[in-house]
């Protein structure tokens, strides 16, 4: 069996690979063709194009790069036609993959969807375009359910694959002491950094979640590099009391006292960890008027959304300054502690039990093997 699957940002890396592990333990034939990353890669070696090369963020960014993002999607077409695989899935990253949805779809290539392109945020008539070309969507928030439900479109809700990839099991003091010594950290308590994984973000965002460092000088600023980015890139951020770690992020959330977290992905895996964090937002000016009166839900982060209520602050745009980044880390360091914890247990009780990767493998593999089984014709 032939799989093409495209992820096209970190996090999609992440779940893509767990699911080619789970695909290749029930079906160990299969091969794949794949567009993702340095997770992918360690499942199977058939790489067509690294996601560091993909991450355009925002609309103005879109736009300076249409001609790169034509490209690839006209590559894309040819190669997968060349491939010709018994179905091809296609991890978020919304703004490519529908498109290669749509063409694949008219190719009379069988279309998976895993991980849900957010529509419910904005332009949420893309349901529509979703429910024409993809065969099964496999959606890993509860309330999506309900959403597609509106549109005549049932959808496989297989629980988030986080509670698969994280072993939340802290650190034991040898082991803490062990990752310590190994970073060259201090003994100070941590606080941990993770400014995103597109140099965009990164540079909006890293240098303001550093300015409150004086304030905190009993704590050591820990950054969670991104893979995607070189040492290099995160060098003029440095400082004494500064340290950057690649490829360690889940263990310096074993031991850090507090986050600092760009909104994505990683609020959740903060939050799964059991990290007080304020959550951090900020777009190109045009980019984010654009957004601002597109988008349609109360919240930016995951852990406010899957809660339906604010559990974590959201400092977005001009709010991502000294005086308020301060204050609010004080809170999460103090008197809004207890009651973030409290949250993040209802949160991992909504996300569902373990297995993700799992039941989307078996429910794929399960529609693959009923050839004539059409789930959105």
């Amino acid at each position: 069996m032939k799989l093409y699957i495209i992820a096209g940002e970190a996090s999609g890396d992440l779940h893509a690979s767990n699911l080619m592990k789970a695909l290749k333990s029930e079906a160990p034939d299969t091969q794949f063709r794949f567009w993702g990353g340095d997770l992918m890669l360690k499942q199977d070696k058939n790489l067509v194009k690294h996601y560091r090369d993909l991450a355009f963020m925002g609309f103005t960014e879109v736009l300076m790069n249409l001609r790169a993002i034509k490209t690839n999607l006209s590559f894309c077409k040819r190669d997968l036609l060349s491939y010709q695989p018994d179905a091809l899935i296609l991890v978020d990253y919304p703004g490519f993959n529908l498109r290669i949805a749509e063409f694949a779809k008219s190719k009379g290539i069988k279309v998976f969807y895993y991980i849900s392109p957010k529509v419910w945020a904005w332009n949420q008539k893309r349901a529509l375009k979703i429910k024409a070309c993809v065969n099964e969507m496999f959606t890993i928030f509860p309330f999506e359910t309900e959403f597609y439900q509106k549109y005549n479109y049932k959808v496989h809700y297989v629980g988030h694959p986080l509670l698969d990839a994280i072993n939340n099991t802290s650190f034991s003091d040898s082991e803490k002491e062990n990752f310590i010594t190994l970073n060259k950290l201090s003994d100070k308590p941590i606080i941990a950094l993770l400014p995103g994984s597109r140099k965009q973000e990164v540079n909006r965002i890293l240098k303001a979640m550093l300015s409150v460092q004086e304030s905190f000088t009993d704590y050591q600023f820990v950054i969670g590099g991104a893979p995607s980015l070189s040492k290099e890139f995160y060098q003029p951020f440095l400082s004494e009391n500064t340290n950057i770690i690649f490829d360690q992020t889940y263990g310096l959330l074993k031991i850090a006292e507090a986050a600092l977290v760009t909104s994505g992905t990683a609020t959740l895996e903060t939050a799964i960890f059991n990290v007080p964090q304020v959550v951090f937002y900020k777009a190109g000016r045009i980019t984010y008027q654009i957004a601002k009166r597109l988008i349609n839900v109360k919240f930016i982060s995951l852990v406010n959304l899957i809660l339906d209520k604010k559990a974590v602050t959201e400092l977005i745009q001009d709010d991502l300054n000294t005086e308020q980044i301060t204050e609010e880390l004080n809170n999460i360091l103090g008197k809004n502690r207890a009651q973030q914890l409290i949250d993040y247990k209802e949160l991992r009780e909504l996300l569902g039990g373990h297995g993700a990767s799992e039941k989307t493998a078996s429910l794929m593999l399960k529609t693959l093997n009923e050839p004539s089984r059409s789930h959105s014709s």
